[in-house]
């Protein structure tokens, strides 16, 4: 394919649309999917059919629109009318009331200028809503492979990765690592081969951001692990997926196989010497995968173990080859960046953490749901504006960011911006994107043990601190729940939690007791109200550390 094809497929794609007078996008993501879209779609075509509606009205599936909690979502893209809680009934009504009559259904309609959607800037997910998540004509009619088109013909693979530097943009993973730095870093790096790694090992209770970016617009990855590879000299790619992600994993081989078709993946791409190909790896769901090393010995078929570092994967990565490795939100916002500058996305967010982020909000709020909002947005806003807070009777208590890996946020930091810089003053880490709200009838205690547990279930065993650390954390925590703890109990807790931080090997034992310490921090009453006084434990016949009985 040429850029003079690319252009023509564009037109072509976009006279099409232009025949009908109504599009129709109804949400096709794993979360309406599980909530009855099937049926709505069923409704919808059935209706157009009878109606006689086919030649001007076209429907498709699209990807997440964001209101989560709220699907079945069905968009009526000419007047951008969204309809929630859509099911076979009322998918009928809107297409003979809002196609056929011109009535919007005001039963079901959505307030578009509603904070939750006012309150957002969209780049990672621009396409969600707008194009079909399975057709690669319509998302090079939305500038798809535009910038891959641009830089292969315009730019060097130097001024590539000087955009990205320029543009600030950090990894979306967690640790926030530079990435226009670590592209450098690869660049440099003299070997015969290279990789670009697509981490989309996503495993986070709460977390949906990177499936749902995987499932509505799978060519805004391919086409950054493109840009990836033609800045570093790479010309094989690998996308690392969790096996829990079915719809994902099936829309990106689509996506490939499309790619292929029209010659954007593969030799001589648009008639450069570029050549680039992208695999699949489809990950069992280990948790300890979603780190770097061992998602990186998982890719070559070995254990998925962590290894020590140094030697970065940028020096020593795939097959001791020098490898990018970033996640799919990180991938998805280099497309944006090429076609429309550094300067852009460098005005968006704060100085040292630019552009926007995407959270999935779950938890005790009113509007669960995928949002993405610039950097350095208050928590207040995305837990009060754009989440709605939290359910009637109840209060804000805190909020967890970072997945099991994180700190929780209590109220009175709701003020807090939500940035790089920011999270880590109070305990916190960005992480990939999970946000889970607690409210006043959620006990701290139990929110340190349940995430605890999870770490502890996921650990893989290698080093001792986790191995061994997490299960006696998970132990006291057991312990004070059921009312059997002391101060002594508490204390070790405590000790305990700050040595599996600083011994243990890699990313998850590092930051396993997080959750533990935040809640501490800005909890402790909650954990002091359970323990028992020594008198009280000389009778229980309790071992001080075990929590066993003494036989």
């Amino acid at each position: 394919m040429t850029i003079e094809d690319l252009r023509e497929c564009a037109e072509k794609e976009q006279a099409r649309q232009a025949q009908f007078t109504h599009r129709i996008l109804y949400c096709s993501s794993a979360g309406c999917v599980s909530s009855g879209c099937d049926a709505v779609k069923a409704g919808l075509r059935k209706a157009i059919d009878e109606l006689g509606l086919s030649k001007k009205c076209e429907m498709i599936g699209t990807g997440c629109l964001g209101l989560c909690g709220e699907g079945p979502l069905v968009f009526v893209q000419t007047d951008r009318t969204l309809y929630q809680h859509v099911d076979e009934k009322s998918a009928r009504r809107i297409v003979e009331e809002h196609i056929g009559q011109g009535k919007r259904v005001e039963d079901y309609a959505v307030d578009l200028n509603d904070a939750f959607f006012a309150s957002q800037k969209k780049i990672v997910l621009e396409n969600m809503g707008r194009i079909n998540a399975e057709s690669i004509e319509e998302y090079i009619a939305s500038e798809g492979y535009e910038a891959l088109a641009k830089a292969l013909t315009e730019m060097s693979p130097e001024d590539v990765i000087a955009e990205v530097r320029k543009s600030g943009l950090r990894g979306r993973g967690g640790a926030g690592y530079p990435t226009g730095l670590k592209w450098d870093i690869v660049r440099k790096g003299v070997a015969d081969q290279k990789y670009i790694v697509c981490n989309a090992d996503e495993g986070d209770p709460g977390a949906f951001m990177d499936r749902s970016v995987l499932e509505g617009d799978p060519h805004r990855v391919l086409e950054g692990m493109a840009l990836a590879g033609y800045a570093v000299g790479a010309t094989q790619g690998f996308v690392y997926a969790r096996a829990e992600y079915p719809l994902a994993i099936d829309r990106l081989k689509t996506a490939i196989k499309q790619a292929e078709r029209f010659g954007i993946l593969g030799n001589r791409i648009f008639e450069s010497g570029f050549n680039f190909r992208i695999d699949i790896r489809i990950g069992a769901g280990a948790f300890v995968c979603g780190e770097e090393t061992a998602l990186l010995r998982s890719v070559m078929g070995r254990r998925g173990r962590p290894k020590v570092r140094p030697p970065y994967p940028s020096e020593k990565g795939l097959w001791d080859k020098p490898t990018v490795i970033n996640n799919v939100e990180t991938f998805a916002n280099i497309a944006p960046i090429i076609r429309e500058g550094s300067a852009w996305f460098a005005g968006i967010g704060t100085p040292k953490s630019t552009g926007t982020k995407v959270f999935a909000l779950a938890g005790k709020i009113n509007r669960t749901g995928l949002v993405e909002v610039p950097m350095g947005i208050p928590l207040r806003k995305i837990i009060f504006d754009i989440g709605g807070g939290t359910p009637e009777g109840t209060e804000f208590k805190a909020a967890q960011t970072g997945g099991p890996s994180g700190g929780c946020i209590p109220k009175e930091h709701l003020d807090l911006p939500v940035d790089y810089e920011s999270l880590p003053t109070v305990g916190s880490i960005m992480g990939s994107g999970g946000m889970i709200v607690m409210d006043s009838t959620s006990d701290m205690v139990d929110v340190a043990k349940y995430f605890m547990e999870f770490c502890m279930d996921e650990s893989c065993g290698k080093c001792v601190p986790c191995r061994v650390g997490t299960r006696h954390i998970h132990g006291m925590l057991d312990k004070i729940v059921r009312g059997e703890a002391t101060e002594v109990d508490f204390e070790f807790l405590k000790e305990t939690c700050v040595m599996v931080k600083e011994t243990s090997l890699c990313g998850l034992g590092q930051s396993a007791p997080n959750p533990v310490l935040s809640t501490i921090r800005f909890f402790e009453q909650e954990y002091t109200s359970k323990l028992i006084s020594a008198h009280e434990f000389n009778g229980t016949g309790l071992s001080p550390l075990s929590g066993a009985k003494e036989s």
